[in-house]
């Protein structure tokens, strides 16, 4: 038996450029991957932290991440979110390829969101804000400037040492114009992506342009939240899946349950991205995102094919 290929995170940066990241999610929409079957992602307490289990399985292949979520890992120079993926052949159920969890969910969790982006904002959106400093905040930068035409980028967060750090490093590896600043910047933001470990909202959605789109991507926790209750009530509401959103978006939960959000109002991404549904383009928009099994496989699927090539 062929023993899994293994694909560390640098590997899985060079075989699949975040373009075409973006272009396997759209694809596996618009091909009939159906997000409200996702299995739930069980998610087990443990002393400092969380065990996570998301399988999923589509056409050719089926997949598993075990990943973790330790909170106070940063303050000791370790990753918050670790784990890894095995993939397998759908069919026979052998496992092909032993993926990075942390490099997996930072690609896809940054090509959802620019897909999302791709489907709500106008062509010339420029404006970029960006709450968070880490791998995701990164991911999200990139990723975004791929289906838009970024022309300058305002960075928030907690600690200013972690923001202009941030800052500079995006100045030099991107060439545009990254700043510091602070959350009364979305009032002038074509884009606003919200990828913290926030609790409590970031900014007030009052301050929204009537063409701003949003993205919440920090948690799938029922109890989190990154945008207030202003921001859901304006906004168009795009989800992953409406069954995930009911479940684990914290940044929506409230509405649902005080009866101000309709869940049938709640439009999912696989409609926009056939072309079943449209939206209101004369509110902002919001895409909540919680991380989906799916979303992994496919992601995994087109680097391991990819990675693969490279040594045929």
């Amino acid at each position: 038996m062929t023993a899994p290929r293994t694909i560390d995170g640098a590997a899985l940066r060079r075989a699949l450029p975040m373009a075409a990241a973006i272009g396997a999610l759209r694809a596996a929409l618009r091909d009939g991957t159906d997000p409200e079957s996702d299995p739930p992602r069980t998610v087990v307490p443990v002393e400092h932290g969380q065990l996570l289990l998301m399988p999923a399985r589509r056409r050719r292949y089926a997949g598993v991440k075990i990943a973790t979520v330790a909170p106070a890992n940063p303050a000791a120079g370790l990753p918050r979110v670790q784990g890894r993926y095995l993939l397998f052949d759908a069919p026979t159920l052998s496992p092909l390829a032993l993926l990075d969890g942390i490099e997996l969910t930072t690609v896809r969790t940054a090509a959802v969101s620019a897909l999302a982006v791709d489907l709500l904002a106008g062509p010339e959106a420029g404006h970029l804000v960006l709450f968070g400093t880490g791998p995701q905040a990164r991911g999200h930068l990139d990723a975004l400037r791929v289906v838009r035409p970024l022309t300058r980028v305002t960075v928030v967060g907690r600690t200013p040492a972690h923001v202009e750090r941030f800052a500079e490093t995006a100045r030099r590896d991107t060439g545009l114009p990254v700043a510091p600043g602070d959350p009364s910047a979305v009032a002038t933001a074509d884009l606003v992506a919200c990828c913290t470990t926030a609790r409590t909202p970031l900014f007030d959605g009052a301050l929204l342009a009537p063409h701003a789109t949003v993205t919440a991507v920090g948690s799938h926790e029922p109890d989190a939240r990154e945008v207030d209750s202003g921001t859901v009530r304006r906004c168009t509401v795009v989800v992953e899946s409406r069954a995930a959103a009911v479940r684990e978006a914290g940044d929506l939960i409230p509405e649902l349950a005080a009866g101000r959000l309709d869940r049938a109002a709640l439009i999912p991404l696989a409609d926009l991205a056939t072309g079943a549904a449209t939206v209101d383009r004369t509110r902002p928009r919001l895409f909540k995102s919680v991380g989906m099994a799916w979303e992994d496989l496919v992601v995994a699927g087109a680097a391991y094919e990819a990675d693969a090539a490279e040594d045929a």
